[in-house]
């Protein structure tokens, strides 16, 4: 992986579409110059170390990380930048990992079977990139890493984001209780909302939705009090998210100032967010665990339209998605379905 194809560790998943949807006439990525699509993979990862004890105790963000990937979000903008194409991948999906050379020893490891979220552990982001083109055909142009200090932050900054439900929300882990309604939540209730995976039976697939519901209503919050337009602010967003944290950082400030702006013009419709299909679950094995399997045909399939830039929602079509979602993750959704009325 070169320094060319490296993003900054940022917070929050907004940016991802602010970066995304932007690339003005005047791209300042010269080996990726409009009018050509763009991909970009998100990454959450679990590391906690930089968030205080109280904070750990009080948003119930402890435990023992596995420096490894709990969101993974393919991100993919349309050549015309009025459209993007937000899909999910599970973090127990079986993975091939590709081969290696290992950082730490010098030696090179061959491929080898494991969950998705392992190729973070293993070898960093550029594991991750490569396991993921591997498994979907899509070139990777950038990626983002996420980590709990800078989420909480960041959400703090543009005061907060506001989520909505339908019924109660309550987790047996992260604690998150939510009665059906509208909440704004700061930082650290922010975090408890996107980790929760015990809310109920869907697990993962769940967590999933409500990850995407909370990147909506945070574009939509951002682009009401006008923020994305707002040069100071932004930038004082900027600087938090950006930051002197310890992953190498190849994006500029002033260009997240002005790609945050250009978001501003994408409207929630023109956003879509699905899953990768899911067939079920793999015969668990004693070396990997247990892993969900994708639909290799369906999921071969939307990728085909993320590499020919086609939409994956056909002109016309808005439909609902499921609340809560199934096990085998959800077809393709318009982002104003998950916007707060």
């Amino acid at each position: 992986m070169t320094t060319k194809r490296t993003l900054s560790s940022l917070a929050i998943p907004v940016l991802v579409l602010a970066a995304a949807t932007t690339l003005l006439g005047t791209s300042p990525f010269p080996e990726r110059q409009a009018p050509r699509p763009l991909n970009l993979l998100l990454m959450g990862t679990d590391g906690r170390d930089t968030i205080t004890a109280d904070e750990k105790r009080r948003f119930h963000a402890g435990g023992i990380a596995c420096n490894c990937t709990d969101v993974l979000m393919l991100v993919h903008v349309s050549a015309r930048r009025d459209r993007v194409s937000v899909v999910s991948m599970p973090r127990d999906s079986y993975a091939d990992i590709p081969p290696y050379l290992d950082a730490a020893s010098g030696e090179e490891r061959g491929p080898h079977p494991s969950k998705i979220n392992g190729a973070y552990a293993e070898g960093g982001p550029s594991l991750t990139i490569g396991t993921v083109e591997a498994m979907t055909g899509v070139r990777i142009d950038r990626y983002l890493q996420v980590d709990f200090r800078r989420f909480i932050d960041a959400v703090d900054d543009v005061g907060g984001v506001e989520v909505c439900t339908p019924r109660t929300l309550k987790d047996s882990a992260t604690k998150l209780h939510l009665k059906p309604g509208k909440h704004r939540l700061t930082g650290g209730p922010a975090l408890q909302y996107v980790r929760s995976r015990h809310v109920d039976r869907s697990a993962d697939l769940g967590r999933i939705q409500r990850q995407q519901r909370f990147l909506v209503n945070a574009l939509r919050g951002l682009k009401a009090k006008k923020a994305l337009t707002d040069p100071a602010g932004m930038a004082r967003v900027v600087d938090t998210l950006l930051g002197s944290g310890r992953v190498e950082q190849g994006f500029a400030a002033g260009e997240l100032v002005r790609l945050a702006a250009a978001l501003d013009k994408v409207p929630a419709r023109n956003l879509e967010f699905t899953t990768v299909p899911i067939a079920g679950f793999n015969e668990t094995r004693p070396d990997v665990g247990s892993t969900l399997a994708w639909d290799r045909k369906r999921a071969d399939a939307m990728f085909a339209k993320l590499r020919a830039d086609r939409p994956l929602l056909k002109a016309g079509a808005d439909p609902r998605p499921k609340d809560p979602p199934s096990l085998k993750g959800y077809g393709p959704v318009r982002g104003s379905r998950f916007a707060c009325g």
